[in-house]
């Protein structure tokens, strides 16, 4: 029998880490966040599987094709440069583009999967990255963390892209369950037909520039200013 190569071996530890990291289901030790789910579910904005999904559309729609999308291919475009400074200052955008509670979400949840992954990669750029987080020279933004990861495993950003954005989708549909009175066999085959979705998200459609205002979520939230989104302890 062939012996593997410690190489191999190293992309087999990164790719089990990624699979586990990604399921929303298994214990990280932080948080889901219920992303604002609490004051739309109170205004009846959200009440059944329909408006859920409607819900979440509009989450990729408004937020993530303007924001998260935007920063997943710049981080993937400069470590392909090794322009390891223009990460640094892409984290620290995301960092501000963020309010208080879902950056410090982003922070604390980044945090706790480098620890997890931060002997992982074997590319020089991903490393010099993870050094500078290991420093504490930047934070660990939990999606930058995984871009990294996700490149250094040769995994293409438009496939990273529709893994994480499943995993989002899958961990607010399970504070979902804490709030509402929506059936889990009703969300298992919503977020079964979300896979037709992401399929067909149209990466050529993901512009450089990046924008933090959600519509529908503003509107809802500021309704409702004495009702934080709550954070789930998994």
């Amino acid at each position: 029998m062939e012996k593997h190569t410690t190489h191999t071996n190293l992309n087999l530890k990164s790719l089990t880490r990624f699979l586990q990291i990604l399921d929303g289901s298994f214990p990280s030790g932080v948080f889901v966040h219920s992303f604002g789910l609490e004051p739309h579910i109170l205004k009846n904005e959200v009440f059944d599987i329909k408006s859920l999904k409607s819900y979440l559309q509009n989450l990729i729609i408004d937020q993530y094709f303007k924001q998260e999308f935007v920063y997943i291919k710049k981080v993937y475009k400069a470590l392909e440069d090794k322009k390891i400074n223009l990460i640094v200052k892409i984290n620290k955008e995301y960092s501000a583009f963020l309010t208080y509670e879902y950056a410090k979400a982003s922070k604390d949840i980044g945090e706790n999967y480098f620890k997890q992954i931060k002997h992982l990669p074997v590319k020089y750029e991903v490393k010099e990255y993870f050094k500078k987080i290991e420093d504490k020279k930047i934070l660990a933004n939990e999606i930058i963390v995984l871009s990294c990861l996700a490149y250094d495993m040769n995994i293409h950003y438009k496939d990273f892209i529709v893994m994480w954005t499943k995993k989002n989708l899958i961990n607010i549909s399970a504070s979902a369950l804490k709030i509402s009175k929506i059936k889990p066999t009703e969300i298992q085959q919503m977020l079964f037909d979300f896979d037709d979705i992401l399929e067909n998200i149209e990466f050529e459609n993901i512009r450089n520039k990046i924008t933090n205002f959600n519509p529908s979520f503003e509107e809802i939230i500021f309704s409702h200013k004495r009702l934080e989104p709550k954070m789930f302890t998994t």
